[in-house]
Order: C-alpha cells, then sequence, then structure tokens
C-alpha cells in the first residue's frame, strides 16, 4: 500500500492555507513528480511549468482566486494553476482531446481570468481587470505572471506604459529565467542581468521602506512623502531607480523564486500597497528535473519521452522545419545576401545551424513578431534577402507590418511559415489556419503550400529569386505525406493534375491535404467514381492555368486546411463565378476555431481525411 501524499488532500486554493512551510515543500516535490510523470506520457510543457512550482503555491497560498485574479502570460507555465484549482482528478487529460486546455481558458475554470497562448500579453489583460475592479468597488487583486522573454514584445511595453498610471491593485510579477523559448537576446536581457548581479541597491531601498513603515504614527506618511519625492530621494539615499519605477511600479526584488518562505512574504507585502507593484522573480526553467535543467530549450515543448533517460519515445526524424534550415544552409553559403531572422524560435524553425554558421546573418529578435516583419521589409530595402521563419499563429501578429511596410513598397521578404493548418495539441490559439485568408487580403503576396521536401526546397528558391516583394512558403508541422503512386514532383510547375482515367469531378486541394485528397480519389475509382484531383503548389495569387482546368468540369470539391473566409476556396468559387461556371462548386474549409487535439484526429473531425472526402463526394454526387 502507497504512502498517502499531501497532494491527496489539494483539491482547491484554500486547502493550502494550513500547510507548514515543510509540508509546502513537500507538496511542490509532488507536484512536480506528477508533471514529469503526466507530460512525459501526453506531451507538453516540461522545463516553464517545472520553473515556476513554487510561485504558482505561493500565490494561491497569499491570495484567493477567482476573487483575486491570476493572468499568465503565454500559458503555458499554468499547469500547477490547474492542479491547484479543482482538476487535479483531470490533469491526466492535458493537451488530449476533449481533455484539459495546455493553456488557461475561461470555459474551463472560474480561476482562469483570461485566455491565454500568445506572449506579452499578460499586462495588458490584467490592468484591464484591475481597473475594471476599482471601476466596479470590487475586492481583490490581479496579478499578471510574466517571463523575462515575454518582455521582449512591444505589447508588454504598452501595457506597463498605461498600467502604472491608474494605480489599481495591480500586482506583476516577472519570472526572470534568462529565458523564453530559445535563450534571450538583446538589451532587456542586459538590463535584468544588471539587476540581478547587483541587487545591493534594492536591498537599501527595501530595507528602507520597512523600517520607515514600522515607525509609529509619522512612519507611513513619511514614506509616502518620500515615495512621492522620489527624485530628490533616488538622489540623497538611493543613487538609482529602475525602469519599472518610473513606469509607476513599485519595484521589489529580486527574490529567489524557489524559496517559499521568501516568496509568501514578499507577495503579502505586495498585497499590503494596495497600489501597481512589479516583483522581480528569479527562478530556474526545468527546475526539479536534470534532463530540463541542462537542456531547459529542448524540455520547453515535449513530445512523449521516457522519466529516466529524457529520451523522446520515437527517434528524431525529418520535419520541414528541419528540411527548411537544411535549405537555408545551403543557400546561405552560396548567396551572402540571404538573411535568417526568427522571433525567439530559432530551433523550432529548423535555424540552430544556420545561426552557428552566419552568426552576422542571423537575427533572434526575441518575442517581437511585428519589429522582425518591418526590420526585414529595411534589409530587403538595402538589396538583401530576409527570410523571416515564424509559426502561423504567431504571424498574425505582424500583420500590419506585412501591409504598411512590405506590401505597399513591394519589399521583398520571404515568409517560411511554419506550423501551418492544424498543429494539433496545443489548440485553439496556435492552429496555424488563418494566415491564407490574412495574406489573401493584402494586394501582390504571393504564397506557395508544398506537399513534401522537395516541393519546399523549390518552393524557397522560387520566393528567393523568382518572385519580388512580399512572398511566403507556408508547410505544416511533422513530416512529409507520402506521394501516391503516380504522383511525380515536378520543378516549377505552379499546380498539378492528379488523373486516373476519366473523370467529371475534379477534387482540388493543396499541402497536406493532398495525401488524403488522392487517397479518396483512388478509393472513389475502385467505386466506379471518377475523380482527378488538382494539387496547387502556387496558392496566392491563384495560378490561371490551374482555373482553366477547374472550368473544364462539371463537379468541383475543394478541401482546405485553412480558414474559408478568405482562403484559396473562396477565391476559386469568386473565380468560377466571374467564368460564368455551370457546374456545381462544393467547399470544405474551417469554419470555426480548431479544438485540442492530435492533427490525425482534428483532420478527421474537419471532415478531411480520405474516408471522410470520400463520403462527402459520394453525398453529394447522389443529390
Amino acid at each position: 500500500m502507497g504512502r498517502e501524499k499531501l497532494l491527496d488532500s489539494v483539491n482547491y486554493p484554500s486547502d493550502l492555507k494550513g500547510f507548514t512551510g515543510e509540508e509546502l515543500a513537500k507538496l511542490c516535490e509532488e507536484i512536480r513528480e506528477l508533471l514529469i510523470e503526466t507530460i512525459s506520457q501526453n506531451g507538453g510543457h516540461l522545463a516553464s511549468n517545472l520553473g515556476v512550482v513554487e510561485l504558482t503555491v505561493a500565490l494561491h497560498r497569499v491570495f484567493e482566486t477567482p476573487k483575486d485574479q491570476i493572468v499568465w502570460d503565454v500559458g503555458h507555465q499554468s499547469y500547477t494553476h490547474k492542479i491547484l484549482t479543482g482538476r487535479k482528478d483531470r490533469f491526466s487529460t492535458i493537451r488530449q482531446q476533449d481533455g484539459l486546455s495546455g493553456y488557461p481558458k475561461q470555459a474551463e475554470s472560474e480561476h482562469d481570468a483570461f485566455v491565454a497562448g500568445h506572449s506579452s500579453t499578460s499586462i495588458s489583460v490584467a490592468a484591464g481587470l484591475a481597473r475594471a475592479k476599482t471601476l466596479k468597488k470590487e475586492d481583490g487583486h490581479v496579478i499578471a505572471v510574466i517571463g523575462d522573454g515575454a518582455l521582449t514584445g512591444g505589447m508588454a511595453y504598452e501595457g506597463l506604459n498605461n498600467a502604472g498610471r491608474f494605480g489599481d491593485r495591480l500586482i506583476v510579477i516577472l519570472n526572470d529565467n534568462e529565458m523564453s523559448i530559445s535563450r534571450n537576446v538583446g538589451g532587456l536581457a542586459r538590463y535584468l542581468s544588471k539587476i540581478r548581479s547587483n541587487p545591493e541597491y534594492f536591498k537599501l531601498k527595501d530595507n528602507m521602506e520597512r523600517f520607515l513603515l514600522r515607525i509609529p504614527l509619522v512612519g507611513r506618511g513619511l514614506y509616502r512623502f518620500l515615495y512621492r519625492t522620489k527624485a530628490i530621494v533616488k538622489e540623497i539615499v538611493y543613487h538609482n531607480t529602475t525602469f519599472f519605477e518610473e513606469m509607476g511600479f513599485v519595484y521589489l526584488g529580486p527574490v529567489d523564486g524557489h524559496d517559499l518562505r521568501s516568496l509568501c512574504r514578499i507577495l503579502r507585502r505586495a498585497k499590503r500597497m494596495q497600489r501597481p507593484v512589479l516583483i522581480h522573480v528569479e527562478t530556474k526553467k526545468g527546475k526539479g528535473y536534470q534532463f530540463a535543467e541542462r537542456k531547459p530549450t529542448e524540455f520547453h515543448g515535449v513530445p512523449k519521452f521516457d522519466v529516466d533517460t529524457g529520451n523522446p519515445d520515437a527517434a528524431a526524424c525529418d520535419s520541414f522545419s528541419s528540411v527548411f534550415g537544411d535549405t537555408m544552409e545551403e543557400l546561405a553559403h552560396a548567396d551572402e545576401r540571404i538573411c535568417a531572422v526568427t522571433a525567439a524560435m530559432g530551433q523550432g524553425t529548423g535555424l540552430k545551424n544556420f545561426a552557428r554558421d552566419f552568426k552576422k546573418r542571423y537575427f533572434d529578435v526575441g518575442i517581437a513578431e511585428a519589429h522582425a516583419v518591418t526590420f526585414c521589409a529595411a534589409l530587403a530595402s538595402r538589396g538583401l534577402l530576409p527570410v523571416f521563419a515564424v509559426y502561423s499563429s504567431f504571424l498574425q501578429r505582424g500583420y500590419d507590418q506585412i501591409i504598411h511596410d512590405c506590401a505597399i513598397e513591394r519589399e521583398h521578404v520571404v515568409f517560411a511559415i511554419d506550423r501551418a493548418g492544424v498543429v494539433g495539441e496545443d489548440g485553439e490559439t496556435h492552429q496555424g489556419i488563418f494566415d491564407v485568408s490574412f495574406l489573401s487580403s493584402i494586394p501582390g503576396v504571393v504564397a506557395y503550400a508544398p506537399f513534401h521536401y522537395m516541393e519546399l526546397r523549390n518552393d524557397l528558391k522560387r520566393c528567393l529569386y523568382q518572385e519580388d516583394g512580399p512572398c511566403a512558403v507556408r508547410y505544416p508541422r511533422g513530416s512529409q505525406g507520402k506521394a501516391p503512386k503516380g504522383y511525380e514532383f515536378q520543378v516549377g510547375l505552379d499546380y498539378h493534375l492528379f488523373s486516373q482515367g476519366r473523370a467529371d469531378i475534379l477534387l482540388v486541394t493543396y499541402g497536406r491535404l493532398f495525401q488524403e485528397a488522392a487517397n479518396a480519389a483512388i478509393s472513389l475509382r475502385e467505386q466506379g467514381i471518377g475523380v482527378h484531383v488538382l494539387k496547387l503548389n502556387r496558392i496566392l495569387p491563384f495560378p490561371q492555368e490551374a482555373l482553366e482546368a477547374a472550368l473544364r468540369y462539371p463537379r468541383v470539391f475543394f478541401a482546405e486546411e485553412a480558414f474559408e473566409r478568405g482562403g484559396v476556396s473562396q477565391t476559386l468559387g469568386e473565380l468560377l463565378l466571374l467564368h460564368q461556371y455551370s457546374g456545381t462548386y462544393r467547399v470544405r474549409a474551417v469554419t470555426q476555431f480548431v479544438p485540442q487535439a492530435t492533427v490525425k484526429a482534428s483532420i478527421e473531425r474537419l471532415g478531411m481525411d480520405a474516408q471522410s472526402l470520400g463520403l462527402w463526394i459520394l453525398g453529394e454526387v447522389g443529390r
């Protein structure tokens, strides 16, 4: 019979109140064991969650959710929060179909204050929630937990610039682990390093504040007077200040993010202040699991892995990302104009070796996609060939810059759009289903969608050397599909007609779905129904020759792993109408946010697997 665990007695945050310091430390160990055990089976975000266990426990020890609201930046580090807020018994379902989300989700729990999946949003959210509390005369504090990596995103500064001036009960916790996904870069990283390495000023400042607040009767008034006249105080006593204080926040820290006693003490102090406070907390990403501590980047987001060795269940294989990276290296050796730009995703987008071999032409700008797009446009304006490698869902943050800084003057920027289409277990906030829609709305943008690696290599070269203005190549997460028998890749084609025998039905698609469409066509032919598949390679603008081919079929179907409105399927529909097409046209595309599930299950749920496509066509033909 196994020993009883402390975690067994914790169902809601209120259960933490009676624990001793020793028991809380033991509880943190048990939470780490559960995190490692579950993520090793489900995959997920490991290193970031291991790093905030004590911080999360301290937050729920001192504050009372949902009266107090915790806003998690990005949200992938909220696993311990979920465990402590009534979801422990369902934690084994995290990131699984119909299970717990890997991110905060208001529909999932009243303890989740706001949805989060993208970086640098928490301060703006928390500022709005805190202002709402003040206006509605509600009790409680709002706490934003933001990583130092997220502070490279411009929206974080917009939030800071506005949040501090209201004087609301807002606490910003800067979780400083010297990492985002890749190691942090830029001036902010150097600034935080300076604060970490020279904390004497802050200790003196904290001691002075505590001393003043303990003086009977006049202490608090004296402290407020000195704080209001801080320009004089910092010259006489402090000789320094911080950027955060200039923004209107009381700065506390740095504090050890794995010392529960210190964390609880500083959180209570911030709570008593009843005004905007920023707490600088130092944590270690991957804390408590040696493999994640040694390689936090590799253990940021992980597939299933063996706990004893840290090795993934399946051996590493080629992927679109790795092939993109290899192709970039090959091209950069031959052309000194080629530059690679990433937004804290160098390893995830396959640029690890490029960064090593071409240091002067590799730019990791941090979590700053809008800056990355404009930076690329400026490079292009001087004759360089910048390639911005970015996940589809993150490129949404640079939409204005694509229009204003790239498209208007036709600056030749290449967008390597990784994780296009459904991405699986990360769910709604990370699905790459909108890039086609927003790119199609911008005049002059060219876009390619390869089905396999040879096409990716060729499309990247076409973008660099045969196109001008902004152009994109979008490709899915993972490896290439299996080409159907009879399909042969040909360099330079904008589309391919996969045909066997005669047919009066055309199924149009692109990218990963070509394999499903071809298999559906093969299956239907065995049932006596002829279907040809038109696989687009260039999707924007729609190829004229592909349109002419489609006009020859009395029935046209389109399957698209992207949002329908503004998608390629809508473009073809409009072109068919303009050419007075008299046949029938049917579309199957994404029409809503796609929940978490495996990629395979998501494709099936959307009705875009081979079997579903076949049944769809059979149903329409039988009408």
